[in-house]
This record gives C-alpha cells, structure tokens and sequence, in this order.
C-alpha cells in the first residue's frame, strides 16, 4: 500500500474490514483506493507555489491599476481647479466691469 500524504491508518482500515465481513484482498484494493482519493485532493508543493505565484501577479496588477487611477484622478481634479480659477476670474472681471460702469454713470449724474 502507498503511503498517505495526511495520516490514515490503513492496516487498521483493512482490519476492520475485514473484520467487517470483507476479504483480506478487497480491504486492501479499498485502502489503497482510499489512500489515492485522499493524496489525489491534496494541492502539492507546486499547486501552493503556483497559487501563490497567481495571486502576485494579481497583487501587482491591481497595485497598477490603482496607481493609474489615482494619477487620473489627480490629473481630473487639477483640471476641475484649473476651470474654477478660470471662471472666478472671467467672475471678477465681469463685476470690476459693472462696478466702473455703475461709477462712471454715478459720476455722470453728479
């Protein structure tokens, strides 16, 4: 019989059944079985690597996408900056326009 990969006892799994009723042989075929059901759903040292490489990759690649997100938003946000100066000026402008006029008609009627 192969060895398992978790602990599973299987001279006492053959014992038992053939204690059970079976024969020596198919105890053995069905603890043989048993023992490759469970290395066969257990992730090897290369399964674990591989994940972890996976998840890196994933890691970094988020990281990334981030990082262009935050320099678009930076770059939106100058640019909203940039407008609202651009209006308050046109703003000021408008008034200080206003305001000589009003003065120089004020100063007509006087």
């Amino acid at each position: 019989m192969t060895q398992a990969a978790i602990p599973f006892d299987t001279h006492r799994f053959v014992r038992n059944l053939v204690a059970s009723g079976f024969t020596e042989k198919q105890a053995e075929a069905l603890a043989d079985e048993h023992v490759n059901l469970i290395n066969s759903n257990l992730a090897t040292k290369t399964d674990i690597e591989s994940v972890r490489a996976d998840i890196e990759a994933l890691r970094l690649s988020t990281e990334s996408k981030i990082e262009t997100l935050r320099f678009s938003t930076e770059a939106n946000i100058a640019s909203s900056k940039f407008e609202m100066v651009k209006w308050m000026i046109g703003a000021m402008i408008a008034q200080s326009a206003v305001i000589v006029t009003l003065s120089v008609s004020l100063s007509k009627l006087l």
